[in-house]
């Protein structure tokens, strides 16, 4: 076990940053205790990390700071942080397999961004119609 690390994951704009520590067990996102954190489906995708980790997960704390992007977004950004920063503090390999079988996501960053607007239309993809008559 390493003393206390930093891990980040990504999610659209979303950054969020996990530090844990030994402790009790208690993790917070944005100095909020994830147990009281809303919306429920948020919290529920911020748990998945910890409830797949079993008992393995009860002697360290987690505090994540997150920013950018949507209530899903930071979520995302969130559980893949809490993931990566449990699987890098237990130095568990097999806790890894279990998270990449489980989901890719939780240990890798969704690279994926939206395509900026492009000047001949009203967005990325939309272009102004043309007439020939």
């Amino acid at each position: 076990m390493t003393e206390g690390s930093i891990s980040v994951g990504k999610r659209k704009t979303a950054v969020a940053k996990a530090s844990i520590r030994k402790g009790m067990g208690k993790i917070r996102v944005n100095s909020v205790p994830l147990e009281i954190h809303n919306p429920e489906i948020a919290r529920r995708k911020m748990l998945e990390p910890v409830l797949l980790a079993g008992e393995k997960a009860g002697g360290f704390d987690i505090d994540v700071d997150v920013n950018g992007g949507g209530v899903m977004g930071q979520a995302e950004a969130a559980r893949t942080a809490i993931a990566k920063s449990i699987v890098t503090f237990l130095k568990d390999e097999q806790l890894e397999q279990v998270f990449r079988q489980y989901d890719r996501s939780l240990l890798i960053s969704d690279p994926r961004r939206k395509i900026p607007k492009n000047p001949a239309g009203r967005g990325a993809r939309k272009r102004k119609q043309k007439s020939y008559r």
